[in-house]
């Protein structure tokens, strides 16, 4: 998906049932996601200074939510860039493909949870900023 762009990257209002014994976020796939998720996976106990991500894939969608604490992402795609802070569970980061991304300044405590589109396949990856810049340009 060489042409999208951080445009194409959005907050998903997720909603949030509130109830005497607390609160319920739900998502599902056909309703919040526009794929099914074909794995999930969490980040956690980060340390202090230290980011992750730092990669595009060619085709994998992502929804990121923040389910403790906070953390921002930094999206870039070779012409465009922008930060979006999740600090909320309710609120979640929608990223298509294309586009670079990295997890960073997560407070103390921060769990990121992902939704992935597509099972782990390494060669969905660009994990080399020069190389995903390259990938943009190419015709």
């Amino acid at each position: 998906m060489k042409e999208t762009s951080v445009d194409d990257c959005h907050i998903v209002e997720l909603g949030k049932h509130h109830g005497a014994t607390g609160n319920l976020t739900v998502v599902e796939n056909g309703k919040i996601l526009d794929f099914d998720t074909q794995r999930l996976f969490f980040i956690y106990d980060i340390p202090g200074g230290a980011s992750r991500g730092g990669h595009s894939h060619k085709t994998l969608r992502e929804l990121i939510i923040a389910t403790s604490g906070s953390f921002e992402v930094y999206v870039n795609d070779g012409k465009k860039e922008h930060t979006f802070l999740l600090n909320q569970p309710s609120k979640a980061l929608l990223l298509p493909p294309g586009v670079w991304e990295e997890l960073r300044n997560f407070s103390s405590g921060a769990v990121a949870l992902v939704l992935a589109s597509i099972p782990y396949k390494p060669e969905d990856y660009i994990r080399d900023f020069d190389q995903f810049l390259q990938y943009k340009n190419e015709p």
